[in-house]
């Protein structure tokens, strides 16, 4: 059969909640290896000493700066937005960098064929693990539910790959490491990745390919498409660097709007009203939490200083996690772009699982912590 020209698909509009990376070759690469291999260790340890110092910094330019009384209000929120605001961008920096660098190997073409042909319970599971890696978010939902299922990946496999890619996100594993700790970061990822896994497996065995619209249906991809260029590791660094400009080019405004929020949080709002509010104590909190993050439009960079200061003024941890991966993983923009390839009753199937998922996250994790 002759390859489907995809160019005529309808397109899907970025909703940007999640950092999207272009599916572009980076730019090539100039100099020689070993100068950008010593530019880029000199960057590294400019780096750490400017992130060692932020914690006096913000302290020295909040009080005796700007003259804020200590113990404030004002001062705490002050305070914890010139620290936050170098932190997390520095750190989102990095990670990117480093995440560039990664997500080089991993072209679209190279992902459909690591996951096709594979049994359903590995592919959910290798489907899950790839979607922490690779340059994919939720506004990439159309073109990459056509290229997998074109390229014979199961319908269940697909989506445990569409749940993960946005919500299991490496960036924000690395930023709550970074503010929170290894412990909650690894609680993210691990019940992350569950929730794609089980809801990949639950919508797999509902059969439910009928209710993809029939034209995805009819789509064949020729398996020689878009051959893969091995790149050389200077390429690589340039599609670090490229990775940094564009993604934090594009998601700083949201964090520094997000830490603003978590300012305002952390300076003004009583400890008790959000543990009343959010705390282990209100069976209500984790599905109000869940639904309340669902017409929300943020990325995950711009959500983790709110999840910071929630958890700082006494909300459950469970009941923040269900809100940060509501945010990241359902969204309206996700639900309105994936009406092109799928029909009313399997969104809202992908939409109950995953909901279902991230609210048995949020009670467990109430109940054992």
């Amino acid at each position: 059969m002759k390859p489907i020209n995809l160019e005529g698909a309808p397109k899907a509009a970025c909703c940007c909640k999640a950092e999207c990376v272009p599916e572009e070759a980076a730019p090539p690469a100039q100099g020689l290896p070993l100068r950008r291999i010593g530019s880029v260790l000199a960057a590294l340890v400019a780096w750490w000493l400017v992130y060692d110092a932020l914690p006096g910094l913000s302290k020295l330019l909040t009080y005796d700066v700007l003259g804020i009384t200590h113990g404030s209000h004002l001062g705490e929120s002050v305070e914890f937005f010139l620290y936050d605001t170098p932190k997390v961008l520095m750190l989102l920096t990095v990670v990117v960098f480093g995440v560039g660098i990664v997500r080089s190997f991993f072209t679209p073409e190279r992902t459909r064929r690591i996951l096709a042909g594979k049994s359903e319970a590995a592919g959910n599971v290798m489907a899950a693990l790839l979607g922490i890696v690779t340059p994919f978010c939720s506004c990439s939902a159309v073109p990459l539910f056509i290229g997998f299922l074109g390229a014979g990946v199961p319908l269940g496999v697909t989506f445990s790959f569409l749940v993960s890619a946005p919500m299991v996100n490496e960036i924000a594993v690395v930023l709550l490491y970074g503010l929170l700790g290894w412990k909650v970061a690894a609680l993210y990822m691990g019940t992350g990745l569950a929730v794609a896994i089980v809801s990949g497996l639950v919508i797999g065995k509902l059969n439910m390919e009928r209710h993809v619209e029939d034209w995805v249906q009819q789509v064949r991809l020729d398996p020689n498409t878009e051959p893969d260029a091995e790149l050389t590791w200077a390429a690589r660094m340039d599609a670090g660097i490229f990775a940094v400009r564009d993604i934090v080019g594009k998601v700083w405004p949201w964090v520094i709007g997000g830490i603003a929020v978590g300012a305002g949080i952390h300076g003004y709002v009583p400890e008790g009203v959000l543990a009343s509010i959010m705390g282990k104590e209100a069976w209500w909190s984790v599905p109000a939490a869940t639904l309340l993050g669902i017409p929300m439009y943020s990325n995950a960079a711009g959500i983790i200083p709110v999840v910071q200061a929630l958890l700082e003024k006494g909300a459950a941890l469970g009941t923040v996690l269900a809100f940060m991966m509501a945010v990241i993983a359902l969204s309206l923009p996700e639900m309105v772009i994936l009406r092109k390839v799928l029909k009313p009753r399997l969104i809202l199937v992908f939409a109950g699982v995953v909901g279902a998922g991230i609210m048995l996250v949020g009670f467990l994790f109430n109940a054992i912590i």
